[in-house]
């Protein structure tokens, strides 16, 4: 079934939406949607509609592993972090801030382990009692995908317990270039 075009006003209204978006990684380049299919000249037909082509680096995405000294380290809790965060009692958009702002400083100050405090999960669905209990610890894996760091994290993993244990993760970023 063929995609029907957009009208002028459609088009206006997606031009004025893309130029307020803001990326989640700057220097990403976002393309525009293709014309649409306009009558040839000579009137046999339509002609191609053009595509650009969005040229952008892969991102980068934390490693599932990492090599065995990093993970001994981990398992033995001999890691010492160089930041922490406690984001812990906070609103999820104050944690969201706070989160950030560690990791433009973490970046800046050459930090290799960031431990980030969120609060233990609750133990049960049941025992939250209906509040948001964990919100913060079920909201960070996504806050540090979409961050403008991401590509510069090379691992997320639970801290050990003299860190904090199922309340607190360590952040492992990449060396600098």
């Amino acid at each position: 079934m063929p995609r029907r075009g957009l009208t002028s006003d459609e088009q206006a209204l997606w031009t004025a939406l893309t130029r307020s978006v803001r990326p989640l990684r700057p220097g990403a380049r976002i393309s525009s949607l293709p014309t649409p299919p306009t009558p040839a000249k000579d009137g046999t037909g339509l002609t191609a509609p053009s595509v650009q082509a969005v040229a952008t680096a892969p991102a980068r995405t934390p490693a599932a592993t990492l090599d065995s000294g990093w993970e001994r380290r981990i398992r033995s809790g001999n890691l010492t972090p160089d930041m922490t965060i406690d984001l812990h009692g906070h609103s999820l958009s104050a944690a969201h801030s706070r989160l950030n702002q560690a990791l433009a400083s973490a970046w800046a100050r050459d930090v290799r382990i960031l431990l980030v405090v969120t609060g233990k999960p609750p133990k049960s669905p049941s025992a939250s009692g209906g509040s948001r209990r964990g919100a913060i610890r079920g909201e960070i894996g996504h806050w540090l995908e979409t961050s403008s760091y991401a590509d510069r994290i090379a691992s997320v993993r639970i801290a050990h317990r003299r860190h904090g244990g199922d309340g607190a993760l360590y952040v492992i970023l990449r060396r600098k270039k």
